[in-house]
């Protein structure tokens, strides 16, 4: 009915891309979650969202498959796929039963033009309600972690490791002093089980490990030299994503959406986060680099101009070296708050290359 209210945000969970946003009201209808793990392929769906800003638009398919994993990896990497007509603008839409019950949310799609083709993607109400119930008690979402690098088991290699095809994920890394790495754990391993449940391609070693509570000691069974074998596992708390060896220095450069680890300061439009081992590893600089790593630039500040880019590594301000997030907020805000006009960075790119770049402060 166009009635427009400001709304607060309660709490927010990038991992799975969901959020709850408070609004102060009477008399507002509501949606009520349904159980999608009874939802069944073939089930008939109602698809509502805001495609290219037609607001309420309706579509109608079927539920083409369940716990589909889209390649893209991670703990989370696990929805409803529909045939229900998704487009750009339906993410955060519902996808109703034909009971009036919400079982999935519309988050992305699959398509070689940026349209429809028959393949949309939503996350189950079985996934998104306890993390929403968690964000409204004011909580934030906790994920188990074991600290691996892992690769999918190719029928060659699952022949040559000894295990069942379709069974089992492959350590391809085993990160020191994390849970795996205390545990025992080691690059080679091919592990079957976790806490009693099977590793399939459809319910993956980073799914089964989020979905541990940290802290809690569990059963890994894997094979190891063509031996199985079990061993025990205290799981340790999953980090922020960007701190995880899996950063993506050449991924979409919008700016984080709020944790203060992740923030630079507004005035000169670049957005960071801690540079760990892990991202020093995977965008090409040594390890033991003392910085933080840029996440995100305002395409219209003079960053952007300056050519800085998501992936690369700040080590100074104005030559002062820096360590953390909040070293680089410290002397940027202590630069601008003195008269100054700029800052003078110093970069390092892949291959530890570094030069130093002047950045002017936003007008």
């Amino acid at each position: 009915d166009r009635r427009e209210y400001t709304a607060k945000l309660v709490g927010r969970d990038p991992a799975t891309d969901l959020a709850v946003l408070k609004i102060e009201g009477t008399n507002l209808p509501f949606v009520k979650f349904g159980d999608s793990d009874r939802a069944r392929a073939g089930d008939w769906v109602v698809a509502i969202g805001n495609p290219f800003g037609l607001g309420g638009s309706v579509t109608a398919g079927i539920i083409s498959a369940l716990h589909r994993a889209t390649g893209q990896g991670g703990p989370l990497d696990r929805f409803i796929q529909t045939d229900a007509s998704i487009n750009r603008g339906n993410s955060g839409g519902p996808l109703f039963d034909l009971n009036g019950n919400v079982i999935g949310i519309n988050s992305q799609i699959l398509s070689p033009t940026g349209g429809n083709v028959g393949i949309g993607f939503a996350i189950p109400s079985s996934e998104a309600k306890p993390i929403i119930d968690t964000l409204m008690k004011g909580s934030s979402v906790e994920r188990g972690y074991l600290g691996v690098g892992i690769q999918p088991l190719t029928d060659d290699l699952a022949k040559s490791f000894g295990v069942p095809k379709g069974r089992g994920e492959l350590i391809s890394r085993v990160e020191p002093g994390e849970a795996a790495a205390k545990a025992g754990i080691k690059q080679g391993d091919v592990i079957v089980k976790i806490d009693g449940k099977d590793v399939t391609p459809d319910q993956t070693l980073s799914y089964l490990a989020a979905n541990v509570r940290p802290g809690s000691r569990i059963a890994v069974e894997l094979i190891r030299d063509g031996k199985p074998m079990t061993v025990q596992v205290t799981v340790g708390k999953r980090p922020p994503e960007e701190q995880l060896g899996g950063f993506d220095p050449d991924a979409d450069e919008g700016a984080p959406g709020g944790d203060e680890a992740t923030q630079g300061p507004a005035s000169l439009g670049i957005s960071v986060t801690a540079l760990t081992p892990q991202i020093a590893r995977t965008i090409g600089v040594d390890p033991a680099t003392k910085g933080v790593v840029i996440v995100g630039v305002d395409p219209a500040s003079d960053a952007a101009q300056k050519q800085l880019t998501r992936g690369l590594v700040i080590t100074s301000v104005n030559r002062q070296p820096i360590e953390t997030p909040a070293d680089f907020t410290r002397l940027v805000n202590a630069a601008k708050a003195s008269g100054a006009d700029s800052v003078v960075l110093y970069i390092m790119a892949r291959g530890g290359v570094g030069t130093f770049r002047s950045v002017e402060f936003a007008r």
